[in-house]
């Protein structure tokens, strides 16, 4: 395996200013932008962010720690985001604050001698491990930088022309 806690922090900690030096400043066009119906825009994939910051990965550590797998962690909506009509400077500083206090607080956890190896209920997974939910969270960091990338790069999709055949981020999804 591997999971190593000091390498994840290090993704974790740096994603929030990755993508406040990626969107801060940039024309709306390249935050409303989407990859077809039903699809999210960057706008919405940082108030995604947003959203499982606060209701999902340090919630579901502290559920584990807590709770084991008496009980399945509570349920959560992946799209009661989209209603949100800040700027998206004023998401971007949210996540990183958010994320500090995150941080923070997983960095707490792992000083009194974390156990990686303890397992809690999801409600459709089943039981997971604790070192699989903070593997999730950076692999979730690294998938949606990943989808902002793509959707920004779809932008120029008809307009890159022959060139098309060597850009890997426009053939995918």
């Amino acid at each position: 395996m591997n999971f190593n806690m000091k390498e994840a922090i290090e993704i974790l900690e740096r994603t929030p200013q990755a993508l406040e030096f990626l969107l801060t400043g940039i024309s709306d066009v390249w935050l409303h932008g989407n990859e077809g119906e039903g699809t999210w825009n960057v706008s919405e994939v940082i108030e995604h962010l947003i959203e499982l910051e606060e209701d999902t990965w340090i919630p579901r550590l502290e559920f584990i720690v807590q709770e084991g797998e008496s009980k399945p962690f509570p349920s959560f909506d992946r799209y009661s985001h989209l209603n949100e009509s800040s700027s998206i400077e004023q998401k971007l500083l949210e996540f990183k604050s958010i994320r500090t206090q995150n941080i923070t607080k997983l960095k707490a956890h792992i000083e009194s001698e974390l156990n990686l190896e303890l397992t809690g209920l999801h409600p459709r997974l089943g039981v997971v491990k604790l070192r699989e939910l903070l593997s999730t969270w950076v692999v979730h960091d690294l998938t949606h930088i990943a989808q902002i990338v793509r959707i920004m790069a779809k932008r120029y999709r008809a307009d890159v022309g022959p060139w098309i055949e060597y850009l890997g981020v426009l053939k995918s999804k």
